[in-house]
């Protein structure tokens, strides 16, 4: 069972911008869904994409957050713009179809 692999966290200051890697060997097709987890809470669905490339996010990130996928290739990216303190946590990358979870990055919104 192939891992998936995020890279691309970091700090940001409130209202800035980063981008998220997720790359998953062998996994063209497949859906695949970004959560995230902060200190001392329940790990959240961020948001999801479908192979036909349709994307579906979580209220709270909607309109600030993109998922795309690299063409022809097992990446997906997501774009956090807008970024706010209650962004802050580890973000993970998931694959459904194989529950193949990554290692998570962290990401800090912070002053």
């Amino acid at each position: 069972q192939v891992q998936p692999v995020e890279t691309g966290g970091g700090l940001v200051q409130p209202g800035g911008s980063l981008r998220l890697s997720c790359a998953a060997s062998g996994m063209i097709r497949d859906a695949m869904n970004w959560y995230r987890q902060a200190p001392g809470k329940e790990r959240e669905w961020v948001g999801g994409i479908e192979p036909n490339g349709y994307t579906k996010f979580a209220d709270s990130v909607k309109g600030r957050f993109t998922i795309s996928r690299e063409r022809a290739k097992p990446t997906i990216y997501l774009q956090m713009n807008s970024l706010k303190p209650e962004d802050t946590g580890v973000y993970y990358c998931n694959v459904p179809r194989t529950n193949s979870w990554g290692q998570g990055t962290q990401v800090t919104v912070s002053s």
